[in-house]
Formats: structure tokens, C-alpha cells, sequence
């Protein structure tokens, strides 16, 4: 159902490279491209302000695009810098005091959870880690049993950053909506590879970047907040875009979701952005997932097969990001090794997501992830590549 040819096409460096690091940062299509050159030449030639006035209607489709990648509306989504930005915007405007508890997954990720030792330091409030089931994904029966009256968040990653693992995000979501507890969904590595629907999830708030499997530019995410939870939420920041100066002695939030943003920002690159979710979006995020799962599916079946490797991979449905380890090796020299080979992939650092590395005893982990653009001949590259390693 996709068209592999056209859309390789529209890929330049997928004739050269066989890149296969789209949890990092994947190849924006030429589309892409051309919107974020058109902004900037635009810029050149009449300036910043006259350009994001006369691009001004384009400029506010992009909320609808995001809003349609969600199943949300577009009052209820703020375009950031970057998912980190969004996630703590959201995080840090609700209010915790000594006592309360937030409750997240044993792979969170290192930026949320230094987050929530801080508001722990600061407030005296408790981090709960749920523990796992046995597939390696949260425990919802557990997360069920810590539920009580002081807990006041759950915040979780839907796929960590160091391997295939997918979190069970919509049986959590129906948890917290019937215990009343605002969700907050890490979700950086879920858009552009799956579908993505915050009402089917459940969640209150949910970050995302546009740099990974989104194929968007750098620079760039977005916060979804849901419309009866954004007007209990004041931001940790504001200015006089997201709060407009009524009077001497009074500021007026905005009604919606812009209230996370700020007044300066990089419009070429939220065109970027927006051309890079129309894009997804008109291929289809259905067959989208569909193939990200083949390939990755295969890459692990292939992997498998070789002695040398572990896959480091948990869950029951892993998704487009496969992890492992090859003995004898550290993974910084397979990276190395396989770039020499004009193979991209990349490594994940046990830092990263320190509680599953630790329970886990992970090292450093080889992280290939494949997405639709590429082909089963890229796959069996890799493949072919680790096999062929001497043995040490």
C-alpha cells in the first residue's frame, strides 16, 4: 500500500545510505525540505514578521495537523521546541506537596525522571517505580494495587529509548480515568510509528517530537493537553503570548493550549513540522505501523539467528526499535563499524534509562530502527554485516 519507489525518491541520502537510526533523528523527506527552504527564503526577502503574516494561515494549519495525527482538537495542542519542552510544560505546571506520589515505568526516561527527583527534592513528594510483568512491559494489575488517595500523577514512556519495548499506554489510561489521576504520556518514540489516538489512550497530556519517526526537522514537538484538564494548568513560564498583560497588575491566560507556548519561535521550522505530519498522515499511519513492525520483525528474526547476538528487546509486540548486543564487542564499535559499511544506526547508553539497565544489567545497546521508507535489501545488509564481524 505504500509506494516505496516514490517515496525513496523523495528520500536523496536512501540511495547512498541504508539508514536505519529513526529513533534518533530520520531522514526528512524532500517535502519537508522545501517547506522549511521556502520559509527561509521567504524571511530573506520581506523579513521575519511580513513572512509569518503572510504565511500566517499555513503557520496555523499546522495545529490541525497535529490535532488530526491525535484525534484532538486543535485548541488543545502547543507547538514547542522540542519534546523535552513539552513534556516539562506540562509536568511542571501541576502542583505536588510532600506526600503526593507519582507513579511511572521502571524504562522511563532520564530527562522526565531527574524531572521528578527535582519536584521530589523540592516538595517532598515520592516517586513510585511500577514493576514490570513478565513480557518486560508495566505491570497494570501493580499499578492498579499503588493507586491511592495521594497519588497525583502517572507518567510513563510509551516506548523507551533503548529498545523495542511498547508500553501498555490505553490499558493505563483506563486506570487513571477511572481513579481521576492526570496521565502524562512520553510518547517521543511512538508518533510516526504507530497510531496515536489520546482518546483512545486516555491520556490528559501527551509530548512528542517532530525529529524522529515523525521524519520531521530538529527543533521542534508538541504538548497535547486535554481541554478539561488545560484550565486547572498554569505554566511554570509564561510571557505575554501565552498570558496577555490586561492591566497593570493582571495577566489573562489563554483559553487553550497556546498558553504553553512562547511569543519567538522558528516558524520555517514548524512548517517543517507540519509538512512533515501532512505527509505521514496522507501515506498512512495504518500502513505506516504495518510495515515499521515487518521490518523490524525481520531485522530481529535475522539477529536472532546469529550466535553472537542478544536482542535486548522486551514486551509482547515490540515496535520499529531493535536492540541487542554482539559478544566481544562494544556497541560504539558496531555503530562505528557499521557506518563504514554506509549502514546508519545507532546506541543507547544504560544512562538513559538507568532503572531497567540496572534491573536488567544492560551495557551499552546497539539500537537499528528501521522505518517504512526502507527496504527488506536494507535489512539483510545489517544483517549480513553483524554475521560477518570476526568473533572475539
Amino acid at each position: 500500500m505504500i509506494d516505496i519507489d516514490r517515496i525513496r525518491a523523495e528520500t536523496p541520502a536512501a540511495a547512498r545510505l541504508a539508514y536505519l537510526h529513526n529513533a534518533g533523528a530520520a531522514l526528512m523527506p524532500a517535502p519537508v525540505v522545501a517547506a522549511m527552504k521556502q520559509h527561509i527564503n521567504l524571511e530573506s526577502e520581506i523579513g521575519g514578521y511580513a513572512a509569518a503574516d503572510r504565511e500566517s494561515d499555513r503557520l496555523d494549519a499546522v495545529y490541525g495537523s497535529v490535532a488530526r495525527l491525535l484525534n484532538a482538537a486543535p485548541d488543545e495542542i502547543a507547538l514547542v521546541e522540542n519534546a523535552t519542552v513539552a513534556w516539562q510544560m506540562a509536568f511542571y505546571a501541576l502542583p505536588f506537596r510532600k506526600g503526593d506520589r507519582i507513579l511511572t515505568a521502571e524504562a522511563e526516561y532520564a530527562a522526565n525522571f531527574v524531572a521528578f527527583l527535582q519536584v521530589a527534592k523540592r516538595t517532598g513528594a515520592t516517586i513510585e517505580v511500577v514493576p514490570s510483568d513478565a513480557s518486560g512491559e508495566l505491570d497494570v494489575q501493580a499499578l492498579e494495587r499503588l493507586i491511592d488517595e495521594r497519588t497525583k500523577l502517572i507518567a510513563i514512556t510509551w516506548v523507551p529509548t533503548n529498545g523495542g519495548l511498547v508500553n501498555p499506554a490505553a490499558a493505563i489510561g483506563k486506570i487513571a480515568r477511572a481513579h481521576g489521576i492526570p496521565y502524562l504520556l512520553d510518547a517521543c518514540q511512538a508518533v510516526g510509528q504507530m497510531a496515536v489516538d489520546v482518546e483512545a489512550i486516555g491520556c490528559d497530556m501527551l509530548s512528542a517530537t517532530g525529529r524522529k519517526f515523525l521524519r520531521g526537522p530538529r527543533g521542534t514537538g508538541f504538548l497535547y493537553v486535554r481541554r478539561g484538564l488545560l484550565q486547572q494548568l498554569e505554566p511554570p513560564m509564561i510571557d505575554h503570548f501565552a498570558a496577555p498583560w490586561v492591566s497593570r497588575d493582571e495577566y489573562r491566560l489563554r483559553d487553550d493550549a497556546r498558553r504553553f507556548e512562547t511569543w519567538e519561535n522558528n516558524y520555517a521550522a514548524r512548517l517543517g513540522l507540519g509538512a512533515a505530519i501532512d505527509y505521514a498522515l496522507d501515506i498512512g499511519i495504518g500502513p505506516i505501523e504495518q510495515r515499521c513492525r515487518l521490518l523490524a520483525d525481520r531485522l530481529r528474526a535475522g539477529l536472532s539467528a546469529i550466535g553472537s547476538i542478544k536482542i535486548r528487546d522486551l514486551g509482547r509486540a515490540p515496535g520499529a526499535i531493535v536492540s541487542f548486543t554482539v559478544k566481544g564487542y562494544e556497541a560504539d564499535a558496531i555503530v562505528s563499524s557499521a557506518a563504514a559499511a554506509g549502514i546508519t544506526i545507532g546506541a543507547s547508553d544504560p544512562a538513559s534509562t538507568r532503572i531497567d539497565a540496572e534491573l536488567r544489567a544492560l551495557p551499552p545497546v546497539v539500537r537499528a530502527s528501521p522505518h517504512y521508507y526502507n527496504t527488506e535489501a536494507e535489512i539483510g545488509r545489517l544483517i549480513d554485516h553483524i554475521a560477518g564481524l570476526a568473533p572475539r
